[in-house]
């Protein structure tokens, strides 16, 4: 189920336009209460948690309750960690299959979308919506949340020689390994990164988010977004929910 509102314009300078476009399309998993703990020194500005600022954000909870209006669907969601509300906008032109697709009460769902606030309260504007297909992706979700906090609070992980001979490779601590296929033997070096990252993740219909690729192989949002473009002109890579999601072609 996708979904959402326009984001709205930015202003003021050249600079100021272009860091607000990169924060708006990173993509950070996180749990209720963080987003419950996130402030901003006013409407229009972004969003801080502990002096970080947020931009997408993605949660796995249970939908407590649904209320169904005319103009939007309004789900309670709770994750354990605290409650928060989540608006899908629909679209009157498109049947919504919320129900035929397991969106219900009582059910397991990943949510995209930004964080808004309408008076004093904050909900979570989608973007996505699906039913989660496994257990183990709330665990996932969980620890994901938690390895990117870290990664902000203190830094990257300084892997020793010990351990990498041991083997440790995640898409947070080191950068993943080239692929050595002779298919993508002709790409430049960040292409293959881009490529080994995205064989490396679960499998999603929504596919790897543009802003989880450049916190793995590094880089800035316009060179990985340049590159991912060269990829889909290639014919290796294909936009799946919104221009910042994309999936490999099999």
């Amino acid at each position: 189920m996708t979904g959402g509102s326009p984001y709205g314009s930015t202003s003021g300078s050249p600079g100021g336009v272009a860091r607000k476009s990169e924060i708006a399309h990173s993509l950070r998993p996180m749990t209720i209460y963080q987003l419950i703990q996130a402030s901003q020194a006013h409407t229009d500005a972004d969003w801080i948690l502990d002096d970080h600022e947020i931009g997408q954000v993605t949660i796995v909870a249970y939908i407590a309750s649904v209320q169904t209006q005319a103009t939007n669907s309004q789900f309670m969601l709770d994750d354990g960690s605290g409650r928060i509300e989540a608006r899908h906008w629909i679209d009157s032109s498109v049947d919504d299959e919320s129900e035929k697709n397991g969106i219900v009460e009582g059910a397991y769902v990943r949510v995209l979308g930004s964080l808004k606030t309408f008076g004093s309260k904050k909900y979570i504007n989608t973007n996505l919506m699906r039913p989660v297909s496994s257990p183990a992706e709330i665990y996932f979700h969980l620890l994901e949340a938690m390895t990117v906090t870290l990664i902000w609070e203190r830094g990257p992980v300084k892997l020793t020689s010990k351990n990498n001979a041991a083997g440790s490779n995640t898409a947070y601590l080191t950068q993943p390994t080239v692929v050595s296929s002779d298919q993508f033997s002709h790409l430049p070096n960040l292409h293959r990164l881009i490529i080994s990252f995205m064989r490396s993740q679960p499998p999603h219909d929504e596919g790897v988010h543009v802003g989880a690729i450049a916190r793995a192989v590094g880089g800035d949002a316009v060179t990985i977004s340049d590159a991912v473009d060269k990829l889909m002109d290639d014919g290796l890579v294909y936009a799946t929910v919104d221009d910042s999601h994309f999936k490999l072609i099999d």
